[in-house]
């Protein structure tokens, strides 16, 4: 058995372990070990449907060091004037560039691509080598949110034999000569589905749409780099702390926050119950909504060749269809595990759906600080939402992260500089001067605290 020897062993070369590896070596002296099941970086982006784009601007993506795409705002299509969003293609092609042009060529990373990962600080190569790696700092596990797409699993119901349902990464090849299209699953994977079949020319009459659970949507428009959203991003924070504070129960709440263009939902006439941080424009909105036959009886048990079985209910199906399997959980919501524990960081997310800023965040902290137990107070997991009351609950996490951060004048200054923190361009640079800082971060504090009160007094009452 070969033996090696580092600081940190990453366990995963997807967005998470890598944001972590460049803060570690862009920050420290320490030598990484990187293990990947993939052929490449960029953990589920190698094998995700090649119509994929990020449901976020480029520029909140990737790793802190380098820059991802070129802050353009995209000129034609359903993202008009808005900033830019990266393709699946781009993206694993960034997270290339970044190992094979930074971190390799540091000298302090190795990366083991193709590999089996068997616990204990164990690996097996595609040859069938085991290696044994004496870790001297952490072992880091970066694969602990278990991001999967629907291509890495087959369908979670029966599917007939003479059925044609496919992952979405077949649809380009697989989409002609059907008479129905049927999307099975409402989150990102199904409205990107939904979309690329209307943007092809499929009439919408020609789709069905499997919907367990309707969802709160975010209107992508708020979440943007640039000055010129700066204004408009400020006051719709204000609008959403003020209806947060004005609220009297949680349906007043999200009713508050969709007045104030804070929250969107497909149906204006079925209330959602699913909040999954999924964005999208006023344009892509309008598009979905012409969809017309949404079957709202639960999940797909099974599809026979003339019928779907859900959950509550039984579906006819026309000659031909082609259903499209959306249903994998992209996001999973894990439980919560301490970040830092004696010779272990497990990578989660200390900003709700900020899966990267997170990765590099925390290893910022590491880098930074000395005791564990600080260190997991500056980094509480806030879990990836999926309930609609799960908007409240994330929220009120990362309010205690920021109540921390706040209080942090080295911590703040460093946010400042972050590339990956999108809430950065919004305030002023913290300043130098600790007693300027305070004058700031009060404020701020006061209104974090009110509002955490009252989610918590919210939460308490539906409880």
């Amino acid at each position: 058995m070969q033996t090696l020897e580092t600081d940190y062993l990453v366990i995963g070369a997807g967005a998470m372990g890598m944001a972590f590896a460049d803060t570690i070596v862009s920050e420290t002296n320490a030598r990484v070990l990187i293990v990947d099941r993939y052929h490449q970086p960029g953990g589920h982006w190698t094998t995700a449907y090649p119509y994929v784009r990020l449901h976020q601007p480029s520029a909140f993506y990737g790793v802190n060091s380098r820059k991802l795409g070129s802050d353009a705002i995209d000129r034609v299509g359903w993202n008009e004037g808005l900033y830019e969003l990266a393709t699946a293609g781009e993206v694993c092609a960034y997270f290339d560039q970044v190992m094979q042009q930074q971190l390799l060529p540091s000298g302090r990373v190795t990366y083991f691509p193709m590999c089996e990962y068997l616990g204990d600080a164990r690996f097996r190569r595609l040859g069938g080598e085991e290696v044994a790696v004496t870790v001297r700092k952490r072992i880091v596990d970066a694969a602990y949110m278990r991001v999967v797409v629907p291509s890495m699993r087959p369908p979670p119901f029966e599917v007939a034999e003479g059925v044609d349902c496919i992952a979405p990464n077949d649809l380009p090849k697989r989409v002609q000569n059907h008479a129905r299209y049927v999307i099975v699953g409402a989150g990102k994977t199904g409205m990107d589905a939904g979309l690329w079949l209307l943007r092809n020319g499929i009439p919408a009459e020609k789709l069905t749409w499997i919907m367990p659970r309707d969802s709160w949507l975010l209107d992508r428009a708020g979440i943007q780099p640039g000055a010129e959203f700066a204004d408009a991003i400020r006051a719709g924070i204000t609008k959403q702390t003020e209806a947060v504070l004005a609220a009297t129960t949680i349906d007043d709440l999200f009713d508050r926050l969709e007045s104030t263009g804070r929250l969107l939902r497909f149906d204006r006439a079925v209330r959602p119950t699913m909040y999954r941080c999924a964005t999208v424009t006023q344009t892509e909105l309008e598009q979905l909504r012409s969809i017309k036959h949404i079957v709202r009886l639960g999940h797909v048990q099974s599809i026979d060749t003339d019928q779907m079985i859900l959950d509550h209910g039984t579906v006819a199906t026309g000659p031909s269809p082609l259903y499209i399997d959306c249903t994998a959980d992209g996001l999973e919501r894990r439980p919560p595990a301490p970040v830092f524990a004696r010779d272990a960081i497990t990578l989660q997310t200390v900003r709700g759906c900020q899966q990267v800023f997170s990765a590099a965040f925390i290893g910022h902290v590491e880098a930074s600080y000395t005791d564990d137990a600080r260190r997991n107070d500056l980094c509480g997991p806030v879990p990836h939402p999926d309930a609609d009351i799960d908007w409240l609950s994330m929220s009120v996490a990362y309010n205690r992260n920021l109540l921390r951060w706040l209080d942090d004048p080295q911590l703040m200054q460093w946010l400042d500089g972050a590339r990956l923190d999108l809430l950065g361009h919004l305030r002023p640079r913290a300043p130098a001067d600790p007693a300027a800082l305070e004058a700031m971060s009060k404020p701020m504090a006061r209104r974090l605290n009110a509002v955490n009160a009252k989610l918590e007094s919210l939460l308490a009452a539906r409880s």
